[in-house]
C-alpha cells in the first residue's frame, strides 16, 4: 500500500514536507513526470476531453466507481493520481498481486473513519484487480455500494471475463488505449525539458527519439524508463567533458537493445513484410521467423502481421492444409487477447505452421478466374430450378420447377446443372495433388463426374 496523500485539510510539518522532497527527488522519472491536472495528461482524449464521463465526474468532485482497461503504460494508474488530486481525495493504492480481503477490509476501514472524523473521501485504487478472486473482489462491494470509497480499478485483462458481475455492474467501464508514436514523443520530450525531469540537461537526437519510440511499444512508463536509463551517467549540457547529448548508441547500451532500422511507413515495412511472406510461401521458416522478430522488435503492429498470416493461409496454402487457416486466425485471436510480449510466441507458431504446410495456390486462382468471367459479363440468369421458391406465386413462374433435393440421392449428389448457362462446364478450382489437397482433388473429379460436367479440354490450364 503506498502512503496515503495528504489532502488541503491535513498540515505538514516541515520534517514531512522535507520528507516527500526527499523521495520526489529519488523516484523513477516515469513517477516524477506523474500528470498532475487531466490536461496533462497525454493521450487518452476520449476519457479526458470536455464532456466526457471521466472529466464530468472529476470536475463536479463527484462519488465514482471506476474500471479503468488497457494495455500497460497507457496511463491507468496515471488517471487514478490525477483524479484524487483535483478531486482533493486521500489516495489510497493497493496491488491485488499482493494484497488480500484483510488489506482491503482494512483499507475500507481507515477510510470509514477518515470520512467520519474529517469528512475527507478516499479515492482507493486497485492495481490489477482482475488478479483479486471472487471472494476477494466481493469484499470491495460494501464500500463500492455505500460509497464509502471512491472505487477506481486497473485491469489489462478483458473485465467481462475478470471482474465479478456485481463489481462490473456498479462500475463506469473506462477503455484506455495505446498510446501514437507522437503521444510517445510528446512524453518523453516533456520528460528532457520539465524541472520534474531532466531539466533540459540532455539532448536528445532525432535518431534515438525514434529508437526509444519503437522500444516503448505504446508503454509511456517504459518510455521513460528507458530514458532514465540512457541519460544515466551522461554528463550534463555545458559539461566540459560532453555536450549531454543521447544518441542512438547511448539509448542501445542503456537498455541492451540494438536499434532496427525500420521505418513502419517506408521502404523497410514493405521490404521486410514481402520478405516475410515469401519467406513463409518458400517455406524457409527459419528466415520467415527472422523476419518476424525483426518486425516485432522494431515495434510492427502485431495485428498487420496477423492479417497477412491470415491471407497467406488461403493465398499460398489453402486446401493443402486446410488447418493453416485456422492457425492463423487462432493466432491473430491470441494477439488481440493476449498482447505482446507474450503473442510473439502465438504468431511464431503460425509462422511455423504456416511455413511447413504444403502449398497451393488453387484457392485464389479459382476466385481469380471467377472474379474474371463476372467482370466480363459472364453472369448469366440463374436457372429456374434454383431460384427462391417460398413466396406465394414462386411456383406458377416455375420458380423450383424440378429442383431435386440431394439428400435424396445416394452420396448426397445429384445430377442437376448450377451454374448459369453462359459458365457452364468452366472450371475454376483446380487443385494440386499437394498435401491434403490431393483428396481434394480426387472427390472433386467425382464430383463433376456425377454432375455431368465434361473434362476441360486438353490444353486449358
Amino acid at each position: 500500500m503506498t502512503r496515503p496523500q495528504r489532502g488541503p485539510q491535513q498540515s505538514s510539518s516541515l520534517f514531512d514536507a522535507a520528507e516527500e522532497e526527499a523521495e520526489r527527488a529519488a523516484a523513477p522519472l516515469a513517477v516524477r513526470m506523474r500528470p498532475r491536472t487531466l490536461d496533462e495528461v497525454t493521450g487518452q482524449r476520449h476519457l479526458t476531453a470536455e464532456g466526457t464521463p471521466l472529466r464530468n465526474l472529476a470536475d463536479n468532485n463527484a462519488s465514482m466507481s471506476l474500471l479503468l482497461w488497457g494495455p500497460p503504460g497507457t496511463g491507468k494508474t496515471t488517471l487514478a493520481h490525477v483524479i484524487s488530486l483535483t478531486t482533493s481525495r486521500d489516495f489510497v493504492e493497493l496491488s491485488a498481486v499482493i494484497a488480500g480481503v484483510k488489506d482491503v477490509r482494512a483499507a475500507i476501514d481507515a477510510a470509514r473513519r477518515r470520512l467520519g472524523l474529517t469528512g475527507q473521501q478516499t479515492l482507493l485504487f486497485i492495481d490489477e484487480v482482475h488478479r483479486f478472486n471472487k471472494a476477494q473482489q466481493d469484499a470491495l462491494l460494501p464500500a463500492v455500494e455505500n460509497r464509502w470509497v471512491s472505487f477506481i480499478g486497473a485491469t489489462t485483462e478483458n473485465p467481462f471475463f475478470s471482474v465479478v458481475g456485481p463489481l462490473l455492474s456498479r462500475s463506469l467501464l473506462l477503455t484506455l488505449e495505446p498510446l501514437s508514436d507522437e503521444d510517445m514523443v510528446t512524453v518523453v520530450d516533456r520528460a528532457l525539458t520539465d524541472e520534474r525531469g531532466l531539466a533540459a540537461a540532455m539532448t536528445l537526437q532525432d535518431e534515438a527519439r525514434e529508437h526509444l519510440v519503437r522500444l516503448a511499444g505504446g508503454d509511456a512508463r517504459r518510455a521513460l524508463t528507458y530514458l532514465e536509463a540512457a541519460a544515466l551517467g551522461l554528463p550534463v549540457k555545458g559539461a566540459a567533458e560532453a555536450d549531454g547529448v543521447i544518441d542512438v548508441e547511448t539509448v542501445e547500451r542503456a537498455v541492451d537493445r540494438a536499434a532496427v532500422r525500420y521505418d513502419r511507413d517506408g521502404d523497410q515495412h514493405y521490404d521486410v513484410i514481402s520478405a516475410f511472406i515469401k519467406s513463409i510461401r518458400g517455406s524457409d521458416a527459419d528466415a520467415a521467423l527472422h523476419y518476424l522478430a525483426r518486425m516485432i522488435e522494431a515495434g510492427e503492429d502485431p495485428r498487420f502481421i496477423a492479417r497477412r498470416l491470415i491471407v497467406h493461409a488461403s493465398e499460398d496454402i489453402g486446401l493443402a492444409d486446410p488447418s493453416a487457416l485456422q492457425a492463423a486466425v487462432a493466432a491473430a485471436q491470441a494477439v488481440e487477447f493476449v498482447g505482446l510480449p507474450e503473442a510473439r510466441i502465438n504468431l511464431a507458431q503460425a509462422v511455423i505452421h504456416l511455413s511447413l504446410a504444403p502449398k497451393s495456390n488453387a484457392v485464389i486462382k479459382a476466385i481469380g478466374a471467377a472474379d474474371a468471367d463476372v467482370r466480363a459479363g459472364l453472369a448469366g440468369p440463374v436457372p429456374a430450378h434454383l431460384r427462391d421458391a417460398h413466396y406465394p406465386g414462386a411456383g406458377k413462374i416455375g420458380h423450383g420447377r424440378g429442383y431435386e433435393y440431394p439428400h435424396d440421392h445416394e452420396g448426397g449428389i445429384v445430377g442437376q446443372a448450377y451454374a448459369p448457362e453462359s459458365i457452364a462446364g468452366r472450371r475454376y478450382y483446380e487443385p494440386t495433388r499437394h498435401g491434403a489437397e490431393a483428396r481434394y482433388a480426387e472427390r472433386a473429379e467425382r464430383i463433376r463426374a456425377v454432375l455431368g460436367q465434361p473434362d476441360p479440354p486438353a490444353d486449358s490450364s
